[in-house]
């Protein structure tokens, strides 16, 4: 029998590619998906060819093979429900509900140490948020907020959203999100921001305090030249996270300014790897339960905006592209023209 891979064929080519059903190893089980989400950050330079071609999909995940040339499957976020065992697994894991950062594939085989048991308050639709959560729950342990702090996101795309959301729960004295989308800077202050603001106005942002600048700046916006933006927004000592990959994309900074006499920090964030010097206490377990409990609160529907049948993969992308004012977290479904709670599907 044949299953259905979202595959990546050229830059902006997709096509639905058929693959061979493969069972289950004796550790492993196989997930019939229901929904899977398409990353809008890493996953649209892949889309787009932005990526090294050497590069290594992902060492860390075991479900990510090769390197990143076409053709190539990509995607980590795929929930659906296991229908098969393997012969060194529990039964108990039949009908279970499970997310699995694995390719947008209708179905698939993964260990039982590589998928996540979906709790029951949870949809499975919502569960496909959960590696952007992740992403932002690590950027939260890399940002260490401090109460009183003033605090800017660069960026209000579903990774931008969900650190806005995050750390809106802090003791913040004030939190900024830097958008130039009207219609995502509403998003933002839906979920949890104080103000919303255009790149062009970070720069003086708080110009008029004291001290002046922000302490935190978190860059999430994908676009280099913003994190020229967050150099500029940082005060004395200021720090920044980056969690944007930008690919093959050039980042020129200008760093002879006051970069240097400011002793500002610049520190990188990956999901993949967890802080050292959080690594006593924190492991990726930890981080992806406390992860699951920030999804149960997170309002997803100003996250997610449009829901596709998986046959639609390449329209899907083209959405991403060319409306991003609209368009900011995009699901397929995987096997029915309804959604797992049983919304409609647009199939026209």
């Amino acid at each position: 029998m044949t299953e259905h891979a979202v595959r990546f064929t050229a830059p902006g080519e997709v096509s639905l590619a058929e693959v061979e059903r493969s069972a289950p190893g004796p550790g492993e089980v196989a997930v019939e998906t229901a929904v899977s989400g398409i990353s809008p950050g890493t996953e649209t330079l892949v889309y787009r060819g932005e990526v090294p071609d050497e590069l290594p999909a992902d060492s860390e995940l075991s479900t990510l093979e090769g390197d990143l040339s076409f053709p190539v499957e990509y995607g980590y976020a795929a929930a659906g429900r296991v229908v098969e065992t393997g012969e060194a697994v529990d039964d108990d894991w039949l009908d279970r509900r499970v997310l699995a950062f694995h390719p947008h594939r209708t179905q698939f085989c993964a260990s039982t140490d590589h998928v996540v048991a979906l709790p029951g308050e949870l949809s499975t639709e919502e569960s496909a948020i959960l590696p952007s959560v992740e992403t932002a729950t690590n950027l939260a342990l890399d940002a260490e907020p401090r109460v009183g702090e003033r605090a800017v996101v660069f960026g209000a795309g579903v990774i931008g959203l969900c650190t806005t959301a995050l750390l809106s729960e802090f003791p913040l004295e004030s939190l900024v999100v830097v958008e130039p989308i009207p219609a995502r800077r509403e998003r933002a202050i839906r979920l949890g921001a104080d103000r919303a603001i255009t790149p062009g106005e970070a720069a003086t942002l708080f110009d008029d305090e004291e001290p002046d600048g922000a302490d935190l700046a978190v860059e999430v916006s994908g676009q280099p030249d913003a994190l020229d933006d967050a150099i500029a927004a940082v005060g004395f000592d200021g720090r920044i996270v980056v969690g944007s990959w930008y690919g093959s994309k050039a980042c020129n900074l200008d760093l002879g300014g006051r970069f240097h006499r400011d002793r500002i920090d610049i520190v990188s964030s990956q999901v993949s790897t967890i802080a050292s010097e959080l690594g006593g206490r924190w492991s990726k377990n930890r981080r992806l339960a406390t992860a699951l409990e920030q999804l149960e609160q997170l309002d997803t529907d100003a996250i997610i905006t449009d829901r596709l049948p998986i046959h639609r993969a390449a329209e899907a992308f083209e959405r991403i592209e060319s409306s991003p004012e609209d368009t900011l977290q995009v699901l397929l479904h995987h096997h029915s023209t309804t959604t797992t709670d049983g919304a409609g599907v647009d199939d026209v």
